[in-house]
C-alpha cells in the first residue's frame, strides 16, 4: 500500500491494534518521510500512544532495531503468561489485542490447557478477529454478545464464571490506569468485585506521561441511517481504573500498575 492507501486503512480501522497501527504507520512514514506526513499519521488515531512513540523514534532509530522490539516484547511477554494461566482455566477477553492472542497461542503451544470467552464487541464487532485467530490455533473458544460478559465474571451466572480476564491496551497511564476498548472498565470492576484477577497485557511502547484523547468514532458505525433527531455518541475507548487491575503484564515483567508505570520513566530510550 502506498502512504494515503496506508492512512486510510488506519483510520478506518481496516487495520487494527495498537502494535499492527504503529507498525503500518511506520511503513506510511518511510515511504514519505517529512514533518507534514508524520503530523497526519500522528492525527489519524487519537488513542494510539505507541502510534506516536514509533513516529518519535523513526528519525533516530534504525527501522530494523524498531521492527526487532515488537518481536522480542512479544517473546517476552508470552513467557511471563504462562505464570499466570492454570491447566482448565477459563479466561475472558474482550475485542482484539496482539499482543493477548500471541501470549494465548503462546501458552498453548506450550502445553497450557484453558478455553477463552470473548465479546463480539460491538459496534465493530473486533472480538470475531479475537475468535477466528484462537480457534484456528485450536483453542476453544465461546463468542458472547457484550451484555451477557456478567454471566461470565459473576457467581452464579448460566455460563462458566471466569478464573481470569485477560485483556490489552491502546495506552498504559503514568498513574496507572490504562485505556483499553469501551466496555474494559466495566467488565474490570465486575470481575474485581467478583474476585476474578484482571491482567493487561500489552507492549510498554503504549505507554504516554501526557494525557491521552478518548478517540470519538463515527455515530455511523452505530445506526448508518438513524433519524436525524436523535443523538448518538461512539467513543471507541475507555479508562480502565488501576484499582481494578491486578497486573501489567509487559517485557518488564508482571507489575503492579504503578509499579509498571515507575518502571517504565526511569528508562531511557525515548519510549514516556
Amino acid at each position: 500500500m502506498n502512504f494515503n492507501a496506508l492512512c486510510k486503512a488506519i483510520k478506518e480501522v481496516k487495520i487494527q491494534g495498537a502494535r499492527n497501527i504503529a507498525k503500518a504507520a511506520l511503513i506510511a512514514y518511510y515511504s514519505n518521510p517529512s514533518s507534514k506526513t508524520k503530523k497526519i499519521l500522528i492525527n489519524l488515531r487519537a488513542t494510539e500512544p505507541m502510534l506516536v512513540n514509533v513516529l518519535n523514534l523513526a528519525d533516530k532509530t534504525p527501522k530494523k532495531e524498531i521492527l526487532k522490539h515488537f518481536d522480542e516484547a512479544q517473546q517476552k511477554i508470552n513467557k511471563f503468561i504462562l505464570k499466570i494461566i492454570k491447566n482448565h482455566s477459563i479466561i475472558f477477553t474482550h475485542c482484539h489485542s496482539t499482543n493477548v492472542v500471541n501470549a494465548l497461542i503462546y501458552a498453548k503451544r506450550h502445553g497450557k490447557r484453558f478455553e477463552v470467552f470473548n465479546t463480539e464487541t460491538r459496534p465493530l464487532f473486533q472480538g470475531r478477529k479475537t475468535a477466528k485467530e484462537l480457534s484456528k490455533a485450536g483453542i476453544k473458544v465461546t463468542m458472547v454478545a457484550d451484555n451477557a460478559v456478567g454471566d461470565i465474571l459473576e457467581k452464579g451466572g448460566t455460563i462458566k464464571k471466569a478464573d481470569i480476564m485477560a485483556i490489552g491496551a491502546d495506552a498504559l497511564l503514568k498513574n496507572g490506569d490504562v485505556i483499553n476498548k469501551i466496555g474494559s472498565n466495566m467488565y474490570a470492576e465486575i470481575a474485581h468485585f467478583n474476585k476474578v484477577p484482571v491482567y493487561v497485557i500489552a507492549d510498554s511502547w503504549k505507554f504516554s506521561k501526557r494525557p491521552v484523547k478518548i478517540e470519538e468514532r463515527g455515530h455511523k458505525e452505530i445506526w448508518k441511517n438513524a433519524p436525524k433527531n436523535i443523538k448518538m455518541s461512539n467513543p471507541a475507548f475507555e479508562t480502565v481504573k488501576a484499582k481494578y487491575i491486578n497486573a501489567i503484564i509487559s517485557e518488564l515483567g508482571i507489575l503492579k500498575p504503578l509499579a509498571f508505570a515507575a518502571k517504565v520513566k526511569k528508562r531511557k530510550n525515548g519510549i514516556n
